[in-house]
């Protein structure tokens, strides 16, 4: 049996496309996993191709144990959301990858239009740690083991995260192939 997204997509979510698109794909990742750093890429490309049509969600799985920036990572992202600036802080995150200390987060806040101060002391009273906690518990509930880790309207996609791969498993999930953007 196929993993399902549990819970479903919804207000607390990290959202970046139109709830009617015709497809949602949502991730777990880590910003520090070197393989979510490709499918940073891969997922950009997807959205390059598809435009409208894909719904693109975002939820934390940081593997603590084996990244240790990806908490602070992951903080600074829902820190960064808090002041409507999530998507602009993933992306530094994700393009930045060999530099996720303090320092370096601080000033992608300052880059991107973040209040430094407040994100800062967002990080040091770990504001977000129960929205970490609950992005975690829906990765565990839903299967996911490792990152990246992919669902394909709502269900776990358990193939390669390559484009080709996760294009398919779009195109399954339509019934169609998908035409890519003008």
């Amino acid at each position: 049996m196929m993993g399902r997204l549990k819970p479903p997509v919804g207000d607390g979510d990290h959202i970046d496309g139109p709830d009617d698109a015709m497809v949602t794909l949502v991730e777990f990742g880590d910003y520090e996993c070197p393989y979510c750093g490709q499918a940073y890429y891969v997922v950009k490309a997807l959205q390059q191709q598809l435009g409208e049509r894909l719904r693109f969600v975002f939820r934390n799985f940081p593997l603590a144990s084996a990244h240790p920036h990806a908490v602070l990572a992951a903080e600074a992202a829902e820190a960064a959301g808090a002041q409507e600036r999530f998507w602009q802080m993933h992306d530094a995150l994700y393009e930045h990858q060999e530099a996720l200390e303090l320092e370096y987060i601080l000033g992608y806040a300052t880059n991107i239009g973040v209040d430094e101060d407040r994100l800062a002391a967002d990080l040091r009273s770990h504001r977000f740690d129960g929205k970490l906690r609950a992005d975690i518990r829906s990765g565990a509930v839903s299967g996911v083991n490792g990152t990246p880790t992919f669902f394909v309207d709502g269900r776990r996609h358990d193939g390669a995260f390559d484009f080709d791969s996760l294009w398919a498993a779009i195109a399954g999930a339509t019934g169609a192939q998908p035409v890519p953007s003008e």
